[in-house]
């Protein structure tokens, strides 16, 4: 019974190009014709997991090539996710798997109820692994956000830079403002802002380990007079800011909590006050986060439609000043780490072991095709008090860098 689901399953997704699968019964199954996509060979080879394909296949084929059970024989990684992506998905899952799908959307305000001490436990869990295993596959400025390619020779720090630039022209911050810095990770734009705007930060973050690091570059830098960095929750924070930046943040709010996320800046910001808030997002309706991506990756962790940031924000007294769409950025800016992290495979496999690595080379090449192949963008929205404190043009942010 479970074999045969997930052979309709497959079967679907093969459409378009070119999919055989070596069950663990020893059978050899060929779905496609071939064209107009990859041609690649899965082998599964643990029974038990027929039956969890059925009941999560993205959570279970994800385990499966964890654990070294399920191996793509011919072809790539690359190709395997492309393969999905071009032929649906998920909107075209037999009715017993969709009926899934429906269940774990009904239950997701759930899932993503990222209370305060969840959501310390949550940050915990990815970004606290530890500095030397970040420093491998990031720049050096360590910032573990989608790059900005505005020229597509770019190294990956040039990219990372000129995404810090952008985002600073958008705040059109001037010396000695005063700028809120909402999951400063690292700290590399906390210090940017600093060192070369002359702004006066206060970074916070969740992450022990990231709150350790950037208060020490801080020092390194000269910069302690200047920047604050802080381990606390933005829903504590209190005062007013001229600026408030948050990249690659949102994406652990949770639909649950948007509101109080928006209401929080509205209330922080000065009657002059800009915000840039940058975050994957979704060019498609409201969904659920990938059950593996959840439970291995990122717990609680979400992309959002835009149509579910707008009415938060439209209930605050924010205006939207600006909302720029990102589309490509991520892509590269993930083909880069995968890169470097192959590059530093044996460094890998000295601090974890094969098992983590599968996990981590299976989360950088499904992101990356999910910028490619699917609907997911980085959104840039701009929000300020007044209508008029940013221009009513985009020509600013390419005459002034």
């Amino acid at each position: 019974m479970w074999q045969s689901i997930v052979l309709t399953m497959l079967k679907r997704l093969s459409r378009k190009g070119q999919l055989t699968a070596i069950m663990p019964d020893g059978t050899r199954h060929v779905f496609g014709s071939g064209n107009d996509g990859p041609s690649i060979t899965l082998k599964l080879t643990d029974e038990s997991r027929l039956r969890d394909l059925v009941r999560n296949p993205e959570l279970a084929m994800g385990e499966a090539y964890m654990d070294g059970t399920l191996t793509v024989e011919e072809g790539t990684l690359r190709e395997m996710f492309t393969l999905f992506a071009i032929n649906g998905g998920r909107s075209i899952m037999p009715p017993l798997i969709a009926a899934g799908y429906r269940a774990r959307f009904a239950i997701r305000r759930v899932m993503q109820a990222n209370d305060p001490r969840k959501s310390r436990t949550n940050v915990a869990h990815h970004y606290d692994l530890g500095d030397d295993f970040y420093a491998l596959f990031l720049d050096d400025d360590r910032q573990y956000s989608c790059a900005y390619f505005r020229e597509p020779e770019m190294t990956l720090e040039q990219a990372q830079q000129a995404k810090k630039d952008h985002i600073a022209a958008k705040l059109r911050i001037e010396p000695g403002m005063r700028v809120l810095d909402i999951g400063c990770g690292w700290g590399g734009m906390a210090l940017t802002l600093a060192r070369d705007y002359g702004a006066h930060v206060t970074g916070v973050t969740l992450s022990e380990n990231q709150h350790a690091t950037a208060t020490a570059r801080a020092k390194e830098a000269g910069l302690t007079d200047q920047i604050d960095f802080r381990l606390q929750d933005y829903r504590n924070l209190s005062g007013r800011y001229d600026r408030i930046v948050s990249v690659g943040m949102l994406e652990h709010v949770g639909v649950p909590q948007y509101a109080t996320y928006f209401n929080k800046v509205d209330d922080l910001l000065t009657y002059d006050g800009v915000a840039l808030i940058h975050s994957i997002g979704r060019c498609g309706p409201p969904t659920t986060t990938s059950g593996w991506l959840a439970k291995y990756i990122f717990p609680g962790g979400y992309t959002p439609s835009l149509s579910e940031l707008l009415p938060p924000i439209e209930a605050t007294r924010l205006w939207q000043g600006d909302i720029e769409v990102w589309r490509g950025h991520y892509a590269e800016t993930l083909r880069h780490w995968q890169d470097r992290f192959e590059a530093n495979i044996d460094t890998v496999r000295a601090m974890y072991d094969d098992r983590f690595i599968r996990m981590w080379r299976y989360y950088l090449v499904a992101a990356e095709v999910s910028f490619d192949a699917y609907s997911h963008v980085v959104y840039q929205i701009q929000l300020a008090k007044r209508r008029d404190t940013v221009p009513n043009t985009r020509d600013y942010l390419y005459t002034d860098q």
